[in-house]
């Protein structure tokens, strides 16, 4: 672990490779599980305000629930989350053609239906991200549903940071990705 500004950064993200593999884990991220994706507070409000650009590209499951239980929901750890279809996938989810799981979010974003890709907590993912009061943590979060992408990340030699760094700017900044990128380049050399 090591300090960067008010985070606290596992060493993990710099020396663990990964590249999402889609055609091998069909986006399984955002079905397996016990809960929807984390969200920030203020990502609630723009949930709620985006919310009718954002469904035409859902499907009737995920709006039912939506319906059901609201755009976000107060999670079992008492932190705000997306609500689930049947206790399983994210209400926000789709299917392409070939049975890859999509964000309905995202596809609003890319269309430029919406000014906000996804929930942050989903761009940065596998890194996870907690808040505390002095510091807030930066650590890889290791699932097996990713063993795939570690092994593509591995071939390809990318390192997480890397693979993150769109989403790793939105949340902290790109001077402090700058300086990230120093302390990884001195990782590597020592």
């Amino acid at each position: 672990m090591f300090h960067l500004g008010k985070t606290i950064v596992s060493e993990q993200i710099l020396e663990q490779e990964f590249v999402c593999n889609l055609s091998a884990c069909k986006g399984a991220c955002c079905i397996e599980g016990s809960a929807g994706a984390p969200l920030e507070e203020e990502e609630t409000t723009i949930l709620e305000s985006q919310h009718a650009a954002i469904r035409p590209y859902l499907r009737p499951e995920g709006l039912a629930a939506i319906d059901a239980q609201g755009t976000f929901i107060k999670g079992e750890d008492g932190d705000w989350e997306t609500p689930l279809v049947k206790d399983k996938e994210c209400a926000y989810v789709t299917y392409d053609s070939k049975g890859v799981l999509c964000c309905g979010i995202e596809q609003a974003y890319n269309d430029k239906a919406i000014d906000w890709k996804k929930p942050i907590s989903c761009h940065l993912y596998p890194i996870r991200v907690q808040k505390y009061s002095e510091f807030t943590a930066v650590n890889y979060h290791a699932w097996q549903i990713c063993d795939d992408a570690c092994s593509l990340g591995a071939s390809l030699q990318v390192p997480l940071y890397q693979f993150v760094k769109e989403a790793l700017i939105r949340k902290f900044g790109s001077e402090w990705y700058a300086s990230l990128e120093e302390i990884a380049k001195q990782h590597r050399d020592s």
